[in-house]
């Protein structure tokens, strides 16, 4: 599975909110260059973010944007799920009404264990336990740990 630059700039946008969680909301232009993402691909993201309740926005001089809920109470399977959508691996998975091979396939059970252990991992890690980790590593700044490679790109 390939995770979307979405899904990982989402999850770096959560994160450096998080490292300001309850000092108050957090401009976008100021992460967007801690991240060096663009402020317009950041405010795409957000957008979903603040419909599903991850975020909150304050205006005025003082404003920006800040977590709605605790950084312990909001795991990566949560914004990788709202973020890419469906998480099945293949569409069969989900719906094994698609194939005329379903019933027979032996592939399919080890493409359902892989993905269902991915999104347990997803699940079992929530942004305080990523800032736990950079604190532990003595890391500050720029999205904590470094993403896994998928795509070229850095994460």
């Amino acid at each position: 599975m390939k995770l979307s630059t979405r899904s990982r700039y989402g999850t770096r946008l959560l994160l450096d909110m998080a490292r300001s969680y309850r000092k108050g909301p957090v401009q976008l232009n100021a992460i967007a260059r801690r991240q060096k993402v663009s402020v317009k691909y950041l405010e795409q993201i957000l957008i979903p973010l603040k419909k599903a309740g991850y975020v909150v926005s304050k205006r005025g001089p003082k404003g920006g944007h800040m977590l709605a809920r605790p950084p312990e109470d909001i795991t990566i399977g949560e914004i990788v799920s709202l973020l890419e959508g469906s998480p099945e691996l293949l569409e069969c998975l989900a719906n094994p009404g698609i194939c005329d091979r379903s019933d027979e396939c032996l592939t399919r059970p080890v493409w359902k264990e892989a993905m269902t252990a991915m999104q347990e991992k997803l699940d079992g890690v929530t942004l305080a336990d990523l800032l736990a980790g950079e604190r532990s590593e003595g890391k500050t700044g720029n999205g904590g740990p470094p993403a896994p490679q998928t795509d070229g790109e850095s994460g």
